[in-house]
């Protein structure tokens, strides 16, 4: 039986008490602040960001892992013994990590798959843990394709954004908007559409905020069983249990539910404060 080694970067937003134990390799995003360099999730978590910009009144610049960091994952998990590598990378619509994983596998001689998750955060991470499942059971490299493929629409994650002024910061979004919609204490809803985070949604305050998320969420999963749900904060894991007490009591998701970080190189854009659920349906 051929061996599959997984991998996967660490805009997967799946804490490594999860991926660790299963083998699997997250490639870190880069930030760069203050003139030194910080790898998401191993030298920098969502809290430590946060605390760096307050300090030093800089905004951190992201960066794609580069060609060679995927480069060494893959080497590395050839080494242990692997016939094929899967590499699941947030999307391309929002990072050139892809590319960079696709350059890297190219340059190797081996077996190695690059998929673009067209999802980011834990929608890209439940893509992660299903393609696992799926090697934990002994399937072969085309039913773990098969499985990724079989997500589309099935993953539905929404999160409430408390402020617009990382969004500003970050370039997303004039900072007049920004301001005007502060005063204002607009809370915009963000989801995932075709590849992207994305407003879909503005309420006044954000418990109106929070309960039209809640409300949209449960009309994208209709009567559709759980399979998977988790809880999504940056530097709020208090907001994230909250939301879970809410919300957990309602669906019974056939694995454990759990609460993730949002991670750097995806807060740095959002700032701190965001709370959201990432479901995926059977």
């Amino acid at each position: 039986m051929s061996s599959i080694a997984l991998i996967t970067d660490s805009d997967c937003s799946l804490p490594k008490s999860i991926t660790d134990p299963l083998g699997i390799q997250q490639v870190p995003i880069k930030l760069h602040l203050d003139g030194t360099s910080y790898e998401a999730g191993v030298s920098l978590d969502d809290a430590g960001m946060f605390e760096l910009i307050k300090k030093t009144g800089e905004y951190p610049k992201t960066a794609a892992p580069s060609p060679d960091a995927f480069m060494k994952a893959f080497q590395k998990a050839i080494d242990a013994g692997a016939d094929t590598v899967i590499c699941v990378c947030v999307s391309s619509a929002v990072s050139a990590t892809y590319n960079a994983a696709v350059m890297a596998a190219d340059a190797m001689d081996h077996d190695i798959r690059v998929v673009d998750s067209l999802d980011l955060s834990l929608g890209q991470g439940f893509i992660v843990l299903e393609a696992n499942e799926v090697i934990h059971d002994g399937g072969s490299v085309d039913e773990v394709l098969a499985r990724i493929k079989s997500l589309e629409g099935r993953i539905h994650t929404y999160a409430v954004l408390p402020s617009l002024k990382f969004v500003a910061l970050s370039g997303r979004l004039g900072k007049l908007p920004a301001s005007i919609g502060d005063t204002f204490n607009i809370k915009p809803i963000l989801s995932v559409q075709d590849g992207k985070l994305d407003v879909v949604n503005k309420q006044r305050t954000l418990k109106k905020a929070t309960e039209t998320m809640l409300n949209m969420h449960a009309e994208a999963i209709g009567d559709a069983r759980i399979k998977r749900q988790a809880f999504i904060h940056s530097a709020h894991l208090e907001g994230a249990r909250k939301l879970a007490e809410r919300v957990a009591p309602d669906f019974t998701p056939e694995h454990p539910i759990f609460h993730a970080e949002f991670t750097p190189g995806l807060s740095v854009h959002t700032g701190p404060g965001v709370v959201g659920i990432a479901t995926l349906t059977e």
